[in-house]
């Protein structure tokens, strides 16, 4: 197998096989077209997957964005669908805009600052089918996913297979082909990182209220004063929070024709009760009473409405075993939520308190010592026992207003943030042949439904009474009949489904990875090939997958190289196409490997292929065509394309020009070139998308390379970027280390293919805007090619009908994906939350990191549409509309002073560090693709990650002890306190660790103990210690073990690589260190006291 490696060079149809066996690869000669070979085109892939492209097919027209909305002729998927019957959407309207009311007003930021509203928005309209299968399983076993194993996905032991359930007459019917719904129309909306945004208001307007704009015809205007700093700019910005449907600052969607339907994967997963038929049957009631302990009579609403098969099907003569008997189930119904009951005194106690007014002003330290915790929603404590882990589900508010009006009286964003595929330890698998979902908006059945008997449950959003299948009555966990309110799937906000096949539009596609790397002169001398090639041979075994699992790839410089690697060769093949304008896929039967059945060979490639473009000249790029000429290779089964690359694509399609300002960096305002310079990269990624392909983007860079347009390869086609800046194996030997643990996580982590995800809602509220790596497929269906444990989401929300008379809402996530292991299955996680009347619950339901995320993603949004000023502007205008809002509403008596409720007192602290977030800050050195790298991190970074990128955890570490460390696997983990973000906090006798996410910075003061130099540096002194000191030496002494064991606890919280540097005063990132210190003045951007002082300014007026 260490034989010469054959090149094959290609001329639009000409094939040449060169010897390798003299030397490296050097820009081989290029040999004029021959008669063409034949490549046999017609074999058909295993499985029912379509034929590959012919030789110079053209890229399909019509894939990604423009095939969603034609009509699509789905497979039968369940016993209510006739064969070939087409699934349309009714058309919807669109909504006029209100113009903005004119008047004047000075901005209200202090220098330099401004931000801006969402470009587009749309709304759930959710629809589907129930489905079934033949036999269930129940499966309650642990799911780690430990480094030193492969990470398999859900992998879940047979032991808990129960027997089958008595055998007894089935009692489910057909669902009906009526849907049950509201019929207002709203607009769809495409992914929002990078669309053009609606025309801006003339700048002379008074900036409107944060939220969505109130009925009344005047606005708050303040001129502002800023006590100090640089001048301030003279324009207002529109609100951050951006106004749900019908209101100002939306894009308006097209006069719908008619001919828009839903995408097959959309009647697969189902649909919810928004935008779909309306039913003729009387509304549910006004207040539905959901009791867990008895069985009340039906309300007036259901009662002999239909016949007992349900609405639309024939009565059944089938008689219930028995009478329905009551559940003994938890006593958490909604006319006791709002009830004094003991369970509720201990959340009211502690809602009380988040209300208390926090003069901050005067209270200067109220960071916590220890991380922030999730506030916990004031439910009864049987009913929050159930509730939804809030690292995998979060709302903004977490008491819900009853009213729209209510909601833009507090000021504050509505809004969920997802993390839909963390990896859990403990995680219910359940393999049933009755999926339960509710008929009218196909809600999954979880914990807060109520049953009314044995035989009926009512789905917690729509309300709609449904039959419990007769296999539901079988409990698998403790082998009883009759007891459907103790099944899994009602004892588990989170729990995931074996889906049967009607969940499948084809065959579950194999995992298939194709690997494509640069290999221009510039790439050869950053060294990265050889870390990649080594990192991936050492993890060869445990990428996620099966025997069907495919692997192949792609070299690319300014021609395109494939490497054939069919059984049976000695050694691998190159074969070398120098047409980049009309690319072509060569012997495509050859190119995409079973993995097992060709692992040497790989093996051979990955070792070689680093040494065989040593002595390459070629410096161009041809990014784009090696993309077009992957997506056609791997677009017939799907699967993920991870890109290596490390300068700007120079040639063919695709090609780019350097955009980068050098004066801009540290003078500018305004921030220029944040959008892309060409769609081709979107384009590609949504026919990606269309073809369930995503796109990795691994970008090694020292110099300018557009992350702004790349990008949208990974932004709309649900992949992920990384960015090593100024990746060099010699000079940047940190950078080297923190490339093979990311890539060893991101080649063995869990993956979903093919997936697609829903969130529903209680009726009354609506989706209208969606944040994170993805495509939005008809209208609320988030189309997701892969989906990594790594990602989160975001989403806004509006209250579209009044809640007066809903005690509790409850919103869910459905993830609908194919494993690794080739299982299509279905992750549901649900959550439940209180509504509540008053703006005072509204504001100590408020859950401050949340707001944070969502804004951060609305900022970013801005920043693209608009301005980054704008973006700046908004983000401080969202804090002084919250807090004038409590002074104003909420306070019943006026304090002297800056207030704001508990819950909030984090508020202008953290709007400040997003304000001094790479992202949004001015002023500074960042590089452009840095600023665009760190907006791409805050749309999808889990809330947990994006918090300590923008405000960092401070630690001071030269004085250990065990005082409330941990012992995780007998090791004791130290706890030391969280210490302000300033330098009145740090001492030169100490020595202090910043936790920033994606960097460690240990700074050591220059009259730091001894001890801590001998013990744990191993210097002997202060002037002994490096400037470049990354890593620290594993010592022999308890301060050493313990520091040591503090910081990989910290690094193995996170899926990415922190990396560690130890400075002193004179080291080069000493400059970093300070400017993280959010509560201390830069030249840019004020101190935090200093912007207290503007925010009471602004709320007095």
């Amino acid at each position: 197998m260490n034989g010469p490696l054959n090149v094959w060079v290609l001329c639009v149809s000409g094939i040449q096989v060169l010897d390798l066996s003299a030397g490296p690869l050097q820009n081989p000669m290029m040999y004029s077209p021959q008669q063409a070979l034949g490549q046999g085109y017609g074999s058909v892939l295993p499985g029912s997957y379509p034929q590959q492209m012919p030789v110079k097919a053209p890229t399909q027209a019509g894939l990604g964005l423009y095939n969603y909305g034609g009509l699509q002729t789905v497979p039968q998927p369940g016993i209510h669908q006739g064969s070939g019957q087409a699934f349309n959407r009714l058309p919807m309207g669109t909504l006029p805009a209100q113009p903005a009311a004119n008047a004047t007003s000075p901005p209200r930021m202090p220098p330099p600052n401004s931000v801006g509203t969402p470009s587009s928005v749309g709304t759930n309209h959710p629809h589907g089918s129930q489905l079934t299968q033949s036999s269930w399983q129940y499966f309650p076993t642990p799911l780690s996913h430990g480094q030193a194993h492969p990470m398999t996905n859900h992998v879940s032991s047979t032991a808990g297979v129960v027997p089958a359930p008595p055998q007894t007459l089935g009692n489910s019917q057909p669902p009906t082909t009526q849907q049950y719904g509201a019929s207002f129309g709203v607009p769809p909306h495409q992914n929002r990182f990078m669309s053009p945004g609606p025309a801006l208001p003339p700048m002379n307007q008074s900036r409107q209220p944060l939220g969505p704009p109130l009925t009344s015809s005047s606005s708050l205007t303040r001129p502002s004063a800023p006590p100090s700093g640089p001048p301030v700019t003279t324009a207002p910005a529109p609100p951050l929070v951006s106004a749900p449907p019908r209101q100002v600052g939306v894009a308006q969607l097209p006069t719908s024709d008619g001919t828009s339907v839903q995408n097959s994967y959309d009647t697969i997963e189902g649909g919810g009760f928004m935008g779909m038929v309306q039913p003729v049957q009387p509304a549910p009631p006004q207040n539905p009473k959901i009791t867990r302990n008895a069985y009340p009579s039906l309300p007036p609403g259901y009662q002999n409405v239909f016949p007992a098969g349900g609405p639309g099907l024939t009565p059944t003569s089938q008689q219930y075993p028995n009478r329905p008997q009551p559940l003994s189930q938890p006593n958490f119904g909604v006319n006791n939520l709002v009830s004094s009951v003991g369970g509720l005194s201990i959340h009211q106690a502690q809602q009380l308190d988040e209300l208390r007014g926090v003069n901050l002003l005067q209270e200067r330290n109220i960071l916590p010592p220890t991380s922030l915790k999730a506030p916990t929603p004031c439910l009864q404590e049987e009913l929050q026992k159930l509730n939804c882990n809030p690292e995998l589900f979060r709302c903004t508010l977490t008491n819900i207003p009853q009213t729209q009006a209510l909601l833009n009286k507090a000021k504050l964003p509505l809004g969920l943030l997802l993390h839909p595929f963390k990896d859990l330890s403990q995680l219910p698998v359940v393999t049933s042949s009755t999926i339960v979902r509710c008929r009218s908006c196909r809600t999954y059945i979880n914990p807060f439904v109520s049953f009314l008997d044995q035989r009926r449950w009512k789905c917690n959003l729509c309300y709609r009474v449904n039959d419990v299948p007769e296999e539901f009555m079988y409990n698998p966990v403790t082998r009883v009949y009759g007891e459907p309110h103790k099944r899994p799937e009602v004892q588990n906000a989170t729990i995931e489904f074996m889906a049967p096949s009607e969940y499948m539009l084809r065959p579950p596609q194999p995992p298939v990875y194709l690997f494509m790397f640069d290999v221009s002169h510039n790439a050869i001398e950053t060294g990265y090939l050889n870390t990649v090639c080594q990192t991936l041979l050492d993890n060869l075994d445990w990428l996620p997958g099966n025997t069907r699992t495919k692997i192949g790839f792609i070299t690319f410089d300014s021609t395109i190289h494939f490497y054939s690697l069919q059984e049976g060769l000695s050694q691998p093949q190159m074969l070398v196409v120098s047409d980049i304008d009309d690319v072509f896929i060569p012997m495509p039967e050859n190119l995409l490997v079973n993995l097992n059945e060709c692992k040497e060979l790989v093996q051979d490639l990955l070792k070689n292929l680093p040494q065989m473009f040593t002595k390459s000249s070629e410096t161009q790029s041809s990014l784009g065509p090696a993309l077009q000429a992957a997506y056609k290779l791997i677009s017939p089964t799907g699967g993920r394309i991870s890109v290596f690359q490390t300068q700007l694509p120079t040639v063919g399609a695709g090609a780019l020009k350097p955009r980068e300002e050098p004066n801009q960096k540290s003078t500018a305002k305004e921030i220029h070139n944040l959008t892309p310079a060409t769609d081709f990269y979107k384009k590609l990624a949504l026919d990606c998308s269309g073809q369930q392909v995503a796109v990795d983007l691994f970008l090694l860079s020292g110099r300018y390379s557009d992350l702004a347009s790349l990008g949208c390869i990974s932004r709309y086609s649900a992949g992920s970027v990384y960015y090593y800046r100024a990746y060099h194996h010699l000079h940047n030997p940190v950078q080297v280390e923190k490339l093979q643990k990311e890539l060893k996580r991101y080649l063995t982590r869990k993956i979903g293919f093919e997936a697609v995800m829903r969130i529903r809602c209680t009726k009354g509220l609506s989706i209208h805007t969606f944040h994170g790596n993805f495509f939005v497929r008809s209208t609320d269906l988030l189309s997701l090619p892969n989906i990594n444990p790594d990602a989160g989401y975001a989403v806004q929300m509006s209250v579209e009908e009044n809640l007066t008379d809903t005690p509790v809402v409850s919103f869910q996530s459905a993830l609908l994906y194919t494993s690794s292991k080739g299982e299509r299955r279905i992750r549901v996680h649900t959550m439940c939350l209180p509504v509540v009347p008053a703006l005072s619950d509204v504001y100590a339901g408020a859950d401050v990191q949340a707001v944070i995320g969502l804004l951060a993603n609305m900022a970013v949004d801005r920043s693209i549409s608009s301005s980054l000023s704008d973006a700046r502007d908004a983000l401080v205008n969202a804090a002084i509309d919250s807090l004038s809002a409590y002074r104003t509403s909420v306070l019943t008596v006026q304090q002297p002073g800056l207030l704001a409720p508990n819950s909030l007192r984090l508020f202008p602290m953290f709007v400040l560090a997003l304000l001094k977030q790479k992202a949004f800050q001015t002023g500074t050195n960042a590089s452009l693709d840095e600023r665009i790298y760190s907006m791409c991190q805050i749309k999808n970074q889990p809330l947990v990650y994006l918090m300590l990128m923008t405000h960092p955890n401070l630690y001071r570490i030269d004085n250990l002890s065990d005082e409330g460390a941990l012992n995780v696997n007998d090791k004791t983990i130290p706890q030391p306190p969280i210490l302000q973000l300033s330098v009145e906090k740090l001492s030169r006798d100490g020595a202090y660790l910043m936790d920033a996410g994606t960097i460690m910075l240990l700074w050591v003061g220059r009259n730091c103990g001894q001890n801590f130099f001998t013990q744990v540096l191993g210097v002997s002194n202060y002037s002994a210690l490096s400037q470049d000191m990354t890593q620290l030496p594993e010592l022999d002494t308890a301060e050493s073990t313990s520091l040591i064991a503090f910081i990989s606890w910290l690094r193995e919280q996170r899926p990415f690589f922190p990396t560690l540097h130890v400075i002193r005063d004179e080291s080069p990132l000493k400059s970093t260190f300070l400017q993280n210190l959010i509560e201390d003045r830069t030249e840019s951007a004020l101190s935090y006291y200093e912007f207290l002082l503007h925010l009471q300014q602004q709320v007095n007026k």
